[in-house]
């Protein structure tokens, strides 16, 4: 009974996902295989270590600023939390045993922050900490798994908050510069792809313009918080940020890379943005839009200072860069990574009234102020949406968006390698303890069509190294807790046991070029 059952199972992939063509935008048929990727491609899966580790006062692990968060009463749904998560502390040698089975050549993970330097600079250093991400790297080496390590993602000691309010100050920089040296003497011997930061240009403006992410700064009209300043907080807190990498950076091509042979970069939150009309204005809104989101970010590691848009709009409520810090900042990163999900509509706000519809998450008071570039920016159009709706509130599945961000990025900075670390499909597939296969039929339609639309890039000279789903694990999503999953495998929410989604099988025979004649081996995932 238990073959009859696998081989319904298989059949019902068969039917579904076998074969990897996909309609591109002339309407004519083409596949997408692993075989269209440079030799050496990186294909893996991504997490972050608050949101799959759990653990959460084991082995010397201090407070973090999540922890804080998720106490404060109805911040999260269904008072959801990381205390446990995946359990991935505990779970880690068979989640490692999952990924080589799946066929992925890397793993992008985050270190924790607490428990690494629970203290910060004011403490000595974890070894639990420290042997926890030995174990998890030589893992996965022996796996043939590459790492690929961001040194912070969201979390940090609460410590730094309460002391010197976190990334609004400059003593932040020092602190994760120290914590950046820690993991490359610790790590760096066997890590060769470093991330500094991940995306702080989406960070800041969650935590101290909407007030939605810990420390849970803003003003009106953004939102009630009991502190903040929605219009220069999060400028200065990605200004803090970006030096911060850039130092971290100096550290490691002066001291670590030589010997250790590895590449350091940025990871820059990139949505992709699409004018409403074909009217200039339009398409100007659009390239703002571009500019106060992506650029914002890239263009000081690159170019050596922020955009001109957001000079010319911003005034002096921009922080400014000093000579020495342009020299410093300049060519600040060996790579680019882009966490890209959606598409966007613009409409210009300078020469005309933007209105907001009330069914439009994305349209919120202050949409068309300064900090988004006079740009109204909003998922619908005459009533229709730009694409298919996923189940996070304003995410909409729109493949060509791929393709145009990896086109803007490497022409802006001179086609300097891009690493997709992020990409994913979220839903609500499971509802009331049910299972809606059709909710994950649409993950796997998402990833190949994401998947094409990034090897036309390719194609057209894009230096593109790499490719990560969002995620191997359904897990905490940060704001939305777990009422949405973006991975490739359900997490059982009492047991806390992994089991494949279809997504988990087609992504496998993608990645092996395998079919289903293969029964034993899709079996075994």
């Amino acid at each position: 009974m238990k073959n009859y059952s696998s081989f319904i199972f298989l059949l019902v992939i068969f039917q579904h996902v076998c074969a990897n063509k996909i309609i591109v935008n002339n309407g004519l048929e083409e596949e997408v295989k692993r075989s269209e990727f440079p030799n050496g491609f990186l294909f893996g899966t991504a997490s972050s270590s608050y949101q799959i580790e759990g653990g959460y006062i084991e082995d010397g692990r201090s407070f973090s600023n999540w922890d804080a968060y998720c106490l404060i009463n109805g911040a999260i749904p269904n008072g959801g939390n990381g205390d446990v998560a995946d359990d991935h502390y505990h779970r880690y040698m068979k989640d490692i045993d999952t990924m080589a089975s799946v066929g992925v050549n890397a793993y992008r993970f985050s270190i924790s922050w607490t428990r690494i330097l629970p203290r910060g600079k004011l403490g000595p250093v974890n070894p639990a900490g420290i042997k926890f991400y030995n174990n998890i790297i030589n893992n996965l080496l022996l796996k043939g798994i590459t790492p690929f390590v961001t040194i912070h993602h969201y979390d940090y000691p609460q410590e730094f908050e309460d002391r010197f309010r976190a990334w609004l100050s400059p003593f932040m920089q020092e602190e994760f510069v120290y914590f950046a040296e820690v993991c490359f003497k610790s790590f760096g011997d066997r890590v060769k792809y470093w991330a500094t930061i991940n995306e702080p240009n989406l960070y800041m403006e969650m935590a101290y313009l909407k007030g939605a992410f810990p420390p849970s700064h803003c003003s009106p009209p953004f939102g009630k918080c009991s502190s903040g300043n929605s219009d220069t907080e999060p400028l200065l807190a990605v200004h803090n940020s970006i030096l911060a990498h850039a130092k971290a950076v100096k550290l490691y091509h002066h001291q670590f890379q030589a010997k250790q042979g590895g590449m350091i970069g940025m990871v820059a939150s990139a949505y992709m943005y699409k004018p409403m009309t074909d009217d200039e204005a339009d398409h100007k809104a659009a390239n703002r839009a571009l500019a106060f989101h992506v650029a914002w970010l890239l263009d000081p590691l690159v170019h050596g200072d922020y955009p001109i848009e957001m000079q010319h709009y911003l005034g002096k409520d921009l922080p400014r860069f000093s000579f020495e810090e342009k020299l410093l900042i300049i060519n600040s990163t060996d790579f680019i990574g882009l966490n890209h999900y959606t598409t966007w509509f613009t409409k210009d706000c300078l020469h005309s009234n933007c209105t907001c519809m009330d069914s439009d998450v994305l349209c919120t008071h202050g949409e068309n102020t300064a900090i988004r570039g006079f740009v109204l920016v909003t998922g619908q159009k005459d009533g229709a949406y730009i694409g298919d709706q996923m189940g996070m509130p304003g995410m909409y599945v729109v493949p060509q968006g791929m393709e145009d961000i990896v086109d803007y990025v490497s022409k802006r900075y001179n086609n300097i390698p891009i690493f997709v670390t992020e990409n994913g499909y979220a839903s609500n597939e499971y509802q009331d303890g049910g299972y809606d296969m059709d909710l994950d039929m649409k993950r796997i339609k998402y990833h190949k069509t994401y998947l094409a639309s990034l090897a036309r890039s390719i194609r057209n000279g894009a230096d593109v190294r790499g490719y990560f789903v969002w995620s191997l694990l359904d897990n905490f999503e940060w704001r939305f807790g777990y009422t949405l999953q973006f991975g490739l495998y359900h997490v059982d929410p009492l047991s806390l046991d992994r089991s494949p989604k279809l997504s988990a099988h087609w992504f496998r025979e993608f990645l092996t070029n395998t079919t289903l004649n293969n029964i034993q081996a899709k079996s075994s995932i």
